[in-house]
């Protein structure tokens, strides 16, 4: 199987791009090919053989990831497994990339790849890098109900049976967006904890928009993909959980901003999952309310 790698940058980690971009050229098997998208700023400079493509503007992390996609030929169709990793990951190891073609291989309804996140310097995993509900265990590959953004790996099929990943969310839960379109469709998503990138430990908070972004794109995502009576469901529970998070004032502040942004703003269009991808959902250990 074919595979190629998307990674969007900011152009302001040039030698932690540079890390990646080795670690994705030793990687085993054939060769994997490799676009960077600068989101609306110069590309730093990479290998030869690397190619890249500069954004007049900053689309967001959906938006600049879907442009690379779509560098790979209409839904990324010239190549069968795309991985998308941020710019200052870095591979762990040099079978990565053929793990992820013997998993595809094996599996035809398996559809996206989460991979393990571990910081570098300790080797640990963060549990909220565990895409589960039962988190304890980062060690344990599982079946799971979404994926990591910059550390996965998706099968090109995904994208020409649902399309790409949400540009409207600009960051924030497009992962979740694409992962319920693709359960719907009859896809698998693998969790899998030898498939590792590290990247530094940091909090989601560190950017500016986080709690605004958090909470619009959380309405967005029910609206957009939920059946009408788990809507207020699904966002009463995350608004008891923000709550009992005990945000600072100035975070309540913004979370109530896009909480509110998020039901008077257009969400794009809204395609409910049938009650059967809910049932899935919920024996896979996460039904569609939390």
């Amino acid at each position: 199987m074919k595979v190629g790698a998307v990674i969007i940058t900011m152009g302001n980690r040039p030698e932690e791009l540079r890390a990646l971009l080795d670690s994705v050229a030793k990687q085993d098997g054939d060769p994997v090919e490799v676009v960077v998208v600068g989101n609306g700023s110069p590309v730093p400079d990479v290998p030869e053989g690397v190619r890249t493509i500069e954004l007049p503007e900053n689309l967001g992390i959906p938006g600049g990831r879907n442009v690379g996609i779509e560098a790979f030929g209409p839904s990324g169709r010239d190549v069968d497994i795309l991985l998308f990793l941020d710019d200052d990951g870095l591979l762990a190891s040099h079978d990565t990339a053929e793990l992820c073609r013997e998993a595809f291989e094996a599996d035809p309804t398996l559809g996206i790849v989460s991979f393990r996140i571990a910081d570098p310097e300790t080797g640990v995993t963060q549990r909220r890098h565990v895409p589960r509900l039962r988190a304890a265990d980062p060690m344990r590959s599982s079946r799971v109900t979404t994926f990591l953004g910059g550390a996965n790996a998706v099968r090109t099929r995904v994208f020409a049976d649902v399309g790409g990943l949400p540009d409207e969310f600009f960051y924030a839960h497009e992962e979740t967006d694409l992962a319920w379109r693709a359960l719907d469709a009859g896809w698998m998503i693998d969790y899998r904890s030898d498939m590792v990138l590290y990247h530094p430990t940091t909090a989601p908070s560190r950017h500016a928009v986080y709690h605004r972004m958090v909470a619009r794109n959380r309405v967005w995502l029910a609206r957009r993909n939920l059946p009408a009576p788990l809507v207020p469901v699904y966002l009463g529970v995350w608004l008891l959980l923000t709550l009992l998070r005990r945000p600072s004032r100035s975070a309540l502040r913004a979370w109530f901003g896009g909480f509110r942004e998020g039901w008077t703003t257009s969400c794009g269009p809204r395609r409910p999952m049938k009650w059967r991808t809910v049932w899935r959902l919920t024996r896979l250990g996460r039904p569609p309310v939390i």
